[in-house]
């Protein structure tokens, strides 16, 4: 059901989908309705209604309604994890941890509403007082993806309540179960009606009416770049402000004197982990030809030892993809690793077995013998592959690293601290890792890329509250009179 004005409603559309377990399909947690265009409008119009008296509301006792959301969240923080588990296929641990990354986004940015502070700014005039605030925009919409289906609307929506904007939030259709609960929690901590309304919809529908309705002044996208450019194309034309996280291609560079224990662990945790399904999986590993087959050999031998089974297994390592268009999808690229001629040394098929025949499971897959220009490596796949490409020396690691789109995020593994920070320089990521994974984060810590990865500000950290609120300049003449040969 949708959420507005404080109450679940209904949705009047006939258009369902079934809301099922990735590990098992036959594990149906509910139907989901997808509601029509005139619903998300209505929702948009009781945010425009909620929307003076939300503005008003003192930051900090907004605030502190958000960070009353992340102790509710801590107080379930096991049911959560295990919902996380059952409707987007994460594995136990994995659900644990995006539970736990959520309530440290929740607290950070209840923290930030003591800081919505401006600036006072000499000024060249006599008994001229100059000064910034910051205030909220009006009613914003989220649209958020399924691969975190809790953490990626906790930091849209907690920085968005705490500038003082309305919100309407249109949740994956995937997990919508994770969503509802989310709005559920921030209910209870006390976010009044019409604040906070869900939408539960296509992109076609809900989102569209969502970034092309008058009333919505800006809209922050998390999902894939189709999508993204298309959204940022049409909010652009009116004037939207726009915020779009997208796709990545993140390399580890691998070089001669790295500890290559420690970069295979890396690799094959920031690869297969959330079974690849992560902005900031590492889907590239660039690695200097003198340690390559060394690289290669202790990677299958690490991946051989991740066991591929349902998310709510604790022995499991590898969960399964999110739907069957996912899966088709990750086994369509394997399949196009092969004819475009990589050498395919680990995995590349399905994973059937007691249990899991109702589920969505691919083999964790290495490809070695790369080449630049192969679809393998220049397209986001979101799943469980790893490519590795052999390169001659550094300087030819930045420049294999670099030859593609994306821009978010990337590591180096080596002991030499001249060459990690040159790598620093020159890696065109938004996110760089010296010796650890391309994967991870903290809420207090700027999120984005460059290139075709991000458009508009960064999400999270410092700049959490940039995207959602409007700085004004204020001009204070406290002379009495007025000012002869007047400079502007």
């Amino acid at each position: 059901m949708n959420f507005v004005g404080g109450k679940f409603v209904p949705s009047e559309s006939t258009k369902k989908i079934p809301n099922e377990n990735p590990s098992d399909r036959t594990d149906v947690l509910g139907e989901v309705v997808l509601s029509t265009r005139e619903e998300g409008r209505r929702a948009i119009e009781v945010a425009a209604e909620a929307y003076p008296e939300w503005r008003a509301t003192p930051a900090p006792v907004r605030g502190r309604m958000v960070s009353r959301a992340g102790q509710i969240l801590r107080d379930n923080k096991d049911s959560m994890a295990e919902l996380v588990c059952r409707e987007e296929g994460k594995t136990v641990a994995e659900a644990g941890g995006e539970i736990l990354r959520s309530i440290n986004v929740l607290e950070f940015n209840g923290s930030q509403a003591a800081r919505m502070s401006g600036e006072t700014i000499p000024s060249d005039l006599p008994n001229n007082l100059i000064y910034t605030i910051r205030q909220p925009l009006g009613v914003v919409g989220t649209i958020t993806p399924w691969n975190f289906p809790l953490a990626i609307p906790a930091w849209k929506l907690a920085p968005a309540l705490v500038a003082g904007n309305t919100v309407v939030f249109k949740p994956a259709s995937l997990t919508v179960e994770t969503g509802t609960r989310l709005v559920e929690i921030f209910a209870e901590a006390g976010i009044p009606p019409g604040v906070l309304n869900m939408v539960i919809g296509s992109g076609s529908e809900v989102g569209d009416e969502i970034v092309m309705n008058p009333a919505v002044r800006a809209v922050s996208f998390t999902g894939s770049n189709p999508v993204g450019v298309k959204l940022y194309e049409q909010g652009s034309r009116r004037g939207l402000r726009v915020q779009c996280e997208m796709g990545g291609k993140n390399p580890i560079v691998v070089l001669e004197d790295a500890d290559l224990d420690l970069a295979v662990a890396s690799a094959t945790s920031g690869a297969f982990g959330s079974s690849g399904q992560r902005c900031t999986a590492t889907s590239r590993a660039v690695v200097v030809e003198e340690i390559a087959d060394a690289f290669v050999e202790k990677l299958v031998e690490k991946t051989k030892a991740l066991r591929v089974g349902r998310g709510d297994d604790p022995t499991t390592g590898v969960g399964p993809l999110v739907d069957k268009h996912q899966y088709e999808s990750v086994l369509g690229y394997i399949r196009i690793g092969r004819e475009e001629g990589a050498e395919l040394v680990y995995g590349g098929g399905k994973v059937t077995g007691p249990g899991l025949e109702n589920g969505f499971f691919v083999e964790p897959t290495i490809f070695d013998k790369t080449t630049p220009e192969m679809r393998i490596i220049q397209e986001e796949i979101f799943g469980p592959v790893l490519s590795i490409q052999r390169v001659k020396n550094f300087d030819e690691a930045i420049e294999v690293a670099n030859s593609v789109p994306f821009g978010l995020a990337s590591s180096i593994f080596t002991n030499d601290t001249s060459k990690s920070l040159r790598f620093v320089d020159a890696i065109e990521t938004g996110i760089t890792h010296v010796n650890s994974p391309t994967t991870g984060g903290e809420a207090q810590v700027p999120f984005g890329g460059i290139k075709a990865t991000g458009i508009g500000d960064r999400e999270q950290g410092s700049t959490t509250l940039d995207f959602y609120t409007d700085v004004k300049v204020v001009y204070v003449d406290y002379t009495g009179t007025k000012r002869a040969g007047h400079l502007y």
